[in-house]
């Protein structure tokens, strides 16, 4: 078996059960099993065809047995011993990127296939405000409501909010950041989304604040160019945005800011400095986040320079997304029956690899996250900004 020959050493705890009932362990304590239906999936394994076998496991054609994150950790050194694939590309999260024409029906289109699974889907494992991007932690130990709050006044301490400002926030999702901001900080906020869910779900979370924080369901491209806005957020929106549409999406971003304003953008980016993302045949373009790509920080950097931002704080959160995806997993396995009943069995499997294996890709670095916060030149100088960081740090 070629596979014996490569872990002679017997360091895989792994056990492969075919479709005539056999059975190979490649250690004494085998932790995970994969059992395959049918040949075809055997030899998919032997080629490196993960997108192949990522399909398989959608249709429950390939069954996975024992800890998700131990199989993942085994995928990776499979690969990596076949010589096949790349550690990250065995898991078919991020190949290279092809570039597509964007629209706002496409975009709209794809936010509503990642977003609107169903709320109830997303309670189970996010925290109690609904917040679906990278937490705050301090220490490390705080649960995911905690560490949410944390990021959430993080982003206003770092946006330098003062009452009677005009927030926006792109992307608003659930609107946990616009309630936190207009309550604790006294701001009038206005969110958009492309998703229907969230988009009612803000509506109806906002409506007790009176006419402070209001949300559209909107592209933000379509807001008029007014420079009505102090402060704004991008917070888990960029990776949508598309690494062919990163300078338009920072025009329109400055042209919305007010002279001497800030900008923070919150997102994904590509560590490695080449600009990636999922390729129309890998795993997450089909089934979880379509549209979406990663650049790197000298990518965006360099198109915010462009546009006449200027730069003053770069933060890189990497850890704290690979804690915050992992309480995000932990919760969904948590709640795997109704998980099941709420979306079904296959988008449940999708969405278990899919959290469970970005967790592993921020854990060992083969993606991180930035907070970049910028500002608007005014009256033909740079923007005032404060001597130090500690108003980012009064708790």
């Amino acid at each position: 078996m070629v596979l014996k020959a490569v872990f002679a050493d017997g360091s895989l705890p792994l056990r492969l059960i075919f479709w005539d009932g056999d059975a190979f362990d490649f250690a004494a304590a085998p932790t995970v099993a994969i059992v395959f239906s049918r040949p075809g999936l055997w030899r998919a394994l032997l080629k490196g065809d993960f997108a192949l076998l990522g399909d398989a496991h959608v249709k429950g054609e390939l069954v996975v047995e024992g800890d998700l994150t131990d199989l993942i950790e085994i995928g990776v050194r499979l690969s990596k011993r076949l010589e096949a694939l790349s550690a990250f590309r065995a898991l078919k999260f991020l190949a290279s990127l092809r570039l597509r024409r964007r629209s706002l029906e496409r975009d709209a289109a794809n936010v509503r296939r990642h977003y609107d699974v169903s709320d109830a889907f997303y309670c189970l494992w996010l925290d109690k405000r609904l917040v679906y991007s990278c937490a705050y932690f301090h220490d490390g130990d705080e649960d995911i409501d905690r560490a949410q709050e944390q990021k959430l006044d993080h982003i206003c301490r770092k946006l330098m909010l003062r009452p009677g400002e005009a927030l926006l926030d792109v992307g608003c999702g659930w609107g946990a950041l616009l309630q936190w901001a207009a309550e604790r900080h006294g701001v009038t906020g206005h969110g958009v989304t492309l998703s229907q869910c969230q988009f009612h779900h803000a509506k109806e979370r906002l409506s007790s604040l009176h006419g402070k924080a209001t949300v559209a369901l909107r592209h933000f491209a379509e807001l008029e160019d007014s420079a009505a806005f102090d402060k704004i957020a991008s917070v888990g929106m960029y990776e949508h945005v598309g690494a062919d549409a990163i300078a338009s999406y920072l025009k329109k971003i400055t042209r919305l800011l007010k002279p001497g304003g800030a900008f923070l953008n919150h997102g994904i980016i590509s560590p490695g400095g080449a600009r990636r993302g999922p390729s129309g045949g890998d795993f997450i373009e089909r089934y979880v986040f379509p549209g979406g790509s990663v650049s790197s920080l000298a990518v965006l950097v360099e198109e915010m320079a462009k546009v006449g931002l200027e730069v003053i704080d770069i933060e890189d959160l990497r850890p704290h997304y690979a804690r915050t995806l992992m309480l995000w997993s932990d919760g969904l396995e948590k709640n795997r029956e109704h998980a099941i009943e709420l979306v079904g069995a296959e988008t449940f499997r999708i969405w278990r690899v899919y959290l469970a294996g970005m967790a592993y890709a921020f854990d060992h670095g083969f993606l991180s996250i930035a907070q970049v916060l910028a500002v608007k030149p005014e009256g033909g100088r740079p923007a005032r900004r404060p001597w130090t960081r500690a108003h980012q740090y009064i708790f």
